[in-house]
């Protein structure tokens, strides 16, 4: 029974904050061929063991060194992944990706935050790898165009851990407040429309810190209470929904994975991301009700959706805050 659950485990992936999941591409199925002769010790190198490259054929580097040698190579990069050992140009730009032989029956494209990797089978010609590529260019670009976009997002959204910082809690921002005659495990303080336009904010986390605290100890002590904070609030929101979906949940888990903002079990366990407290309530409210819609579904079929639908109309809307927003890196 245990292996069945983490079987039917369900999980509800998105680029997140920290370190966005994976966008993988449809796979590009290949045939599989009968090669006569001996095999070449290197499947992916391109020519007859021995031979030399072509004249213009693709340069192949170790993987996890530079996949440029100039600094004028490097800036013409367009996008770069650090461990590329490959180069393509696909629609007049340069990306250097990590290419990867593997046992599987189709080539795959995947574009996370390192950028883009390939895999592809032991016996399909790097040719097939290139025309693949080729194929799902507009696909590769845009991936990693938004893939730029989400670090700039993120990059602006650092946290500096002294006092005053900000970081976002439900939607709106909110201020760490070094004070060493509060408790040392914080206190919020909601100010009223004439304190939130003088201070510029409305809500005030004060923690009991000498103002010369250490950033990794303000940070250890805003993260403690955000998560106090999110597993009450979730608690809350499970109660609330799952009579309205007709299930009932068993236990809540906090998970800080990097990938993931929740997964539900068939015997009714539910795990989710604390970061999530940084959203909004209806966003938070959207991740809730998936989760316990997987309980009574435990699959992403159109009757999955629908479920959630009776409850978040505009799911859709919800899902895309999720996936768009940048976060602060707690990795």
């Amino acid at each position: 029974m245990g292996r069945l659950t983490d079987l039917l485990q369900l999980t509800l992936d998105f680029f997140d904050s920290g370190a966005p999941p994976a966008a993988p591409a449809p796979p590009v199925p290949v045939p599989r061929r009968r090669v006569a002769g001996p095999a070449r010790p290197d499947a992916g190198a391109g020519t007859p063991s021995g031979a030399p490259p072509k004249a213009g054929a693709d340069r192949r580097r170790k993987v996890g060194a530079a996949p440029w040698s100039t600094p004028a190579e490097a800036a013409s990069i367009s996008f770069g992944h650090p461990q590329a050992n490959r180069e393509a140009v696909l629609q007049g730009l340069r990306v250097a990706y990590l290419f990867k032989r593997a046992r599987r029956r189709s080539i795959g494209f995947v574009v996370g935050p390192d950028g883009l990797v390939v895999s592809a089978p032991r016996w399909v010609p790097l040719a097939e790898v290139d025309a693949a590529l080729a194929g799902k260019s507009a696909w590769v670009l845009r991936k990693l165009d938004e893939a730029r976009e989400r670090r700039q997002r993120q990059a602006a959204a650092a946290v500096v851990w002294a006092d005053g910082a900000e970081l976002p809690y439900l939607g709106e921002p909110l201020r760490v407040c070094l004070r060493p005659g509060q408790l040392p495990t914080g206190c919020l303080q909601t100010l009223d429309d004439d304190g939130a336009a003088r201070e510029g904010v409305r809500r005030l986390l004060l923690l009991g810190l000498p103002p010369l605290a250490e950033p990794s100890q303000i940070r250890d002590a805003v993260q403690a209470w955000l998560m106090r904070e999110a597993r009450a609030l979730f608690v809350q929101r499970l109660d609330g929904f799952a009579p309205r979906l007709g299930v009932r949940w068993t236990r809540l888990a906090l998970s800080q994975a990097s990938t993931r903002w929740g997964s539900a079990r068939i015997d009714g366990s539910i795990r989710l991301n604390w970061r999530l407290i940084h959203f909004s309530l209806p966003v938070i409210d959207y991740v809730v009700v998936h989760e316990l819609a997987h309980l009574r579904v435990m699959d992403h079929s159109p009757r999955f959706w629908e479920t959630v639908g009776t409850v978040v109309p505009d799911f859709a809307q919800r899902r895309g805050q999720l996936r768009q927003a940048a976060l602060p890196n707690w990795d």
